[in-house]
């Protein structure tokens, strides 16, 4: 089988917009969803709505691969999933260290998603001397000053950085020297790479924070929203109240002018004539 040295996908030749390239693993997932339940073919609609996209765009992104489905049929479910997982480089194997074998370093090792996925963890690497040796996940802690010897060994191109957020570019600097060409940065900072080598950044704590952006704003909007039934509650009682009152003086006005109008000014005279 190939390892990650000797093919690299063929996206950016075929000039797959970047936007598309981050869809196809949503398509990819729902479609393997579809295989393991035995579903032979997928509308657009119903594979868009599983991604969470739009079936428009969908058409669009697939248009790419150069796959568009059958008129009334939809698509292959199996088809596409070879389709896609060749586009992403996923029919082959591909090794990947680990350094920074932490709390979450530790669960990244035992996330069991890798291998299914195209990833073999060749490695876990740790600057702490007392994990040398320790397993995790069935994989013997490596100590960093193994680092190059280990990425040589392995043929490995891809990396993954969980350390502190101080350790991350040394770390960062000393993969990419030794041939590491593609970087998912889990530690909490921004990595400086050359051209030609690729960065994706996982950053939970930016997310929760966004995700709390977005509940104080919906807090806010849900108390403005509050604020105004008040206000217009308010601005109906103080106007029923007014009505109220000019009914009441337009009542009492016709009361004084409507007396039984047998004296000169509408009053009963004292002394009745015989």
């Amino acid at each position: 089988m190939a390892t990650g040295r000797t093919h690299r996908p063929a996206t950016r030749s075929r000039g797959i917009p970047e936007a598309t390239v981050a869809r196809l693993p949503l398509y990819l997932r729902a479609l393997t969803g579809l295989s393991e339940r035995s579903v032979p073919t997928v509308s657009s609609e119903e594979l868009a709505a599983a991604a969470g996209v739009n079936s428009a765009k969908l058409r669009k992104d697939f248009s790419y691969l150069g796959s568009y489905g059958t008129r009334g049929v939809g698509y292959d479910v199996e088809y596409l999933v070879y389709q896609i997982s060749r586009e992403l480089g996923l029919t082959q194997d591909w090794p990947v260290v680990i350094v920074g074998i932490g709390n979450l370093g530790a669960a990244l090792a035992n996330y069991g998603g890798f291998a299914s996925r195209g990833f073999r963890v060749a490695a876990l690497i740790d600057a702490d001397p007392t994990m040398a040796g320790k397993p995790v996940a069935g994989i013997p802690v490596q100590h960093s000053d193994d680092l190059e010897r280990i990425i040589a060994d392995n043929g490995v191109s891809i990396g993954v950085i969980a350390t502190p957020a101080g350790a991350a570019q040394p770390v960062c600097d000393r993969l990419v020297a030794a041939g590491v060409t593609s970087i998912l940065n889990f530690a909490p900072t921004v990595l400086t790479v050359p051209d030609g080598v690729d960065v994706r950044k996982v950053d939970l704590s930016i997310e929760l924070q966004i995700l709390a952006f977005h509940e104080q704003r919906k807090a806010g909007e849900e108390a403005d929203a509050a604020a105004a039934a008040a206000d217009a509650a308010a601005a109906a009682g103080t106007a029923a109240r007014a009505a109220a009152k000019r009914q009441g003086a337009r009542t009492g006005n016709g009361g004084r002018g409507s007396g039984s109008g047998n004296g000169p000014d509408g009053d009963v005279p004292a002394v009745m004539p015989a």
